[in-house]
């Protein structure tokens, strides 16, 4: 008598099934990229999906929620709002570079990240009825990193806190709130490939071009452990399970597909590692908390692979795979808190093939009961955060608050997203790493823009006032040249004067024209520049002057007498 044993679980016969056409969503751009990104992110109001731009990058968003005759927001399951995409459908374009990867924040659905090649995190607060017209306006821009954003990833369960990690080798955690940089890690020699916190936000897990895994603190970016995740020299993934363990994928030294589970404390010991096949594309593990499931979703695969995490040997257990005909070009995964609890609905996949059509794919567990399965949906994280984010960067840690999905998923009222600028920043205190582009720097070059101005206009009146001070050398020099010309010829001619004064004789005939001739002393005392007469002597006037011609010449100058 043979027989076989087979291990037991719930999950054991979990199948996919696509949706008809008509409820997909088609005639999508999707980007071009070879950024290794999913290129799509969904929660329970929206599907966002990163497409071509011209003119800078940008993605779409496309709502899942309708108003029902209650003027209250439910779920699209019959698809009447999807099907084929207008080519004007409205946009989120406010980067100037291609956008590499975007997430929603887990407690408002209304509120997207985006990072890009511009060097630039935008965060975003969507409508709730979706787009009307392309939006370029962010609620705040995060500017740090010197080299293009490739990943963007919130806190599982501070509220506005968004760690990114740029080519610069530099990951940066943010407080949205106030729109500054908290902490930044440079830990990492070479390009960062994943970062994935765990359950309660405490840690961090990187995985880096360099072959290596780390668990670092994020909020001073100590590094508790590294070791070599895989030794292929592709890109790897690894991300924190609920219960602490580690799972990677990435590549042997032989270019074949591996995944492995290790333990914190022993990362470079893997408890299990198995090769799966020697395709090319970089394999995304999307983890599953409530059910300890994850699904691994190459890219260009044209299938998916589910595994169930267990405390027992080989810890992964191999379900199933789904197979699809087409490869697929990005996957996004749906939280639990949007699924259909009411037809044993698990997990939902929006999957992008490179035709540009979205196909949604879901993962049911055969039930033949149609009441609350509460096995297969325990307490899920809900959209409440448990700490704020001061709380969080002074060092506390909590569990994600959990919520029922007994009665479905009834989202709370939120409020649109405020930023409120803080006059102290973590980045002044820092050493500058490189031209970094802020606000302080704006304020700085408009600054120094002004001084140079000023400087520029006081550097102009002073060559003015030195070209006019030396015009007005140049004429002293002229009008000394002049006064002294003057100066002589005066002289020569008071010289040619006082000789013929002196010239006369002392004849009869000299002395009796002189009694007739009438005193000129007091004419010539007048007109006489530098020799004086002597007080009391009279002067007598040539001897061929008469009294008449004395008389009619008193008012003449001394040269011409």
């Amino acid at each position: 008598m043979s027989f076989r044993l087979v291990r037991q679980s719930k999950f054991r016969h979990v199948y996919g099934t696509c949706l008809k056409r008509e409820q997909c969503f088609d005639n999508i751009r999707v980007s071009k990229s070879s950024w290794d990104s999913t290129f799509c992110a969904v929660n329970p109001k929206f599907c966002a999906i990163i497409v071509e731009s011209g003119g800078g990058g940008a993605f779409i968003v496309l709502p899942l929620n309708k108003v029902n005759k209650d003027g209250i927001l439910e779920p699209d399951r019959k698809g009447s709002l999807a099907g084929r995409i207008p080519p004007d459908h409205p946009l989120v374009g406010g980067h100037k570079g291609p956008v590499l990867d975007i997430a929603w924040d887990p407690f408002n659905d209304n509120v997207i990240a985006s990072g890009s090649e511009d060097c630039v995190v935008k965060v975003w607060q969507i409508p709730d009825y979706g787009l009307v017209t392309t939006m370029t306006e962010s609620v705040v821009d995060l500017v740090y990193h010197q080299r293009r954003v490739g990943m963007v990833v919130w806190h599982p369960t501070a509220n506005n806190i968004l760690l990114s990690a740029g080519s610069d080798n530099i990951v940066v955690i943010w407080n949205v709130g106030c729109g500054e940089a908290l902490s930044t890690i440079d830990a990492h020699p070479d390009i960062i490939y994943s970062c994935c916190f765990n359950w309660d936000g405490s840690l961090l897990l990187t995985t880096c071009k360099d072959k290596k895994i780390r668990i670092i603190n994020p909020r001073d970016g100590e590094v508790f452990e590294e070791a070599t995740s895989h030794e292929g020299s592709k890109a790897t993934r690894a991300i924190f399970l609920r219960n602490g363990l580690v799972f990677t994928t990435g590549f042997s030294k032989r270019s074949e597909r591996q995944y492995s589970l290790r333990a914190p404390g022993h990362l470079d010991d893997p408890i299990t590692m198995v090769e799966l096949d020697s395709s090319n594309g970089v394999m995304f593990p999307m983890y599953d908390p409530d059910t300890n499931l994850v699904y691994l979703c190459g890219k260009g695969d044209s299938v998916i692979r589910y595994f169930e995490i267990t405390p027992e040997v080989p810890f992964v257990h191999y379900i199933n795979t789904f197979q699809l005909p087409d490869p697929q070009r990005g996957i996004g995964m749906m939280p639990k808190r949007g699924v259909d609890v009411t037809t044993c609905e698990i997990t939902r996949f929006y999957r992008l093939n490179n035709s540009g059509f979205c196909q949604i794919i879901t993962m049911t567990v055969p039930r033949k009961s149609e009441l609350f399965q509460e096995d297969l949906y325990p307490d899920t994280p809900g959209d409440i955060p448990a700490v704020t984010a001061e709380e969080w960067w002074e060092g506390q840690n909590k569990d994600p608050i959990l919520m029922s999905l007994k009665d479905g998923y009834q989202a709370t009222q939120k409020s649109e997203l405020k930023v409120t600028k803080k006059k102290t920043n973590i980045l002044d205190k820092m050493p500058p790493t490189g031209k970094v582009k802020s606000e302080e720097d704006g304020k700085a070059t408009a600054i120094s823009s002004e001084a140079l101005e000023k400087v520029t206009e006081v550097s102009k009146v002073n060559d003015d006032l030195r070209k006019r001070i030396d015009e007005l050398q140049t004429e002293m020099k002229k009008f000394k040249a002049v006064f002294l010309k003057q100066e002589n010829r005066i002289r020569t001619l008071e010289n040619k004067v006082s000789e013929m004064s002196g010239s006369g004789g002392t004849n009869a005939s000299t002395q009796q024209q002189q009694q007739e001739m009438v005193p000129v002393t007091s004419c010539y005392t007048i007109h006489s520049v530098r020799k004086q007469p002597v007080q009391g002597h009279v002067v007598h006037a040539p001897s061929t002057l008469t009294a008449n011609t004395v008389n009619n010449n008193c008012d003449m100058a001394p040269d011409e007498v």
